[in-house]
């Protein structure tokens, strides 16, 4: 089995921004060397994630407000007292919906539903640049 490594950087307004990564994670798997196989994409950091969403205007408002009944911004996190930060709610949520998936690709394409967008997820209280790993494996 071949393995090709590609990377590439998001900038990210944080408090949950939600951003549609499906045409850079297509370009990895493209530039590979590989024509049929799987896509590991993997987000580098603790307060974000990766999924696959139907990515509209509707669901980009729905998912925020969603993790905030399950990890309130607002709430008392003992990590804040343990580092004097305010983001224990942004740990929370990316620990829930997880750094990484693993999706199917044949013919150098990914193979996702009509409505699935591969997203990035930054749950950090402040903007940032992330660095999201593809790995791509096969024949």
């Amino acid at each position: 089995m071949t393995v090709d490594t590609k990377m590439f950087s998001v900038s990210s307004a944080g408090n949950t921004d939600i951003i549609d990564i499906t045409g850079d994670v297509q370009d990895a798997v493209c530039g590979s060397k590989i024509k049929s196989g799987i896509a590991v994409v993997f987000v580098a950091g603790s307060t974000a994630a990766v999924s696959t969403v139907e990515f509209e205007p509707g669901l980009v408002k729905d998912i925020p407000r969603a993790l905030e009944k399950i990890a309130p911004r607002n709430s008392d996190y003992e990590h804040h007292k343990t580092w004097g930060c305010d983001n224990g709610s942004s740990h929370v949520r990316s620990t829930l919906v997880g750094p990484s998936i693993t999706l199917p690709f044949k013919d150098k394409k990914l193979i996702l539903g009509t409505w699935q967008q591969i997203c990035l997820l930054d749950f950090d209280t402040r903007a940032r640049e992330r660095e999201v790993v593809v790995q791509v494996m096969g024949d």
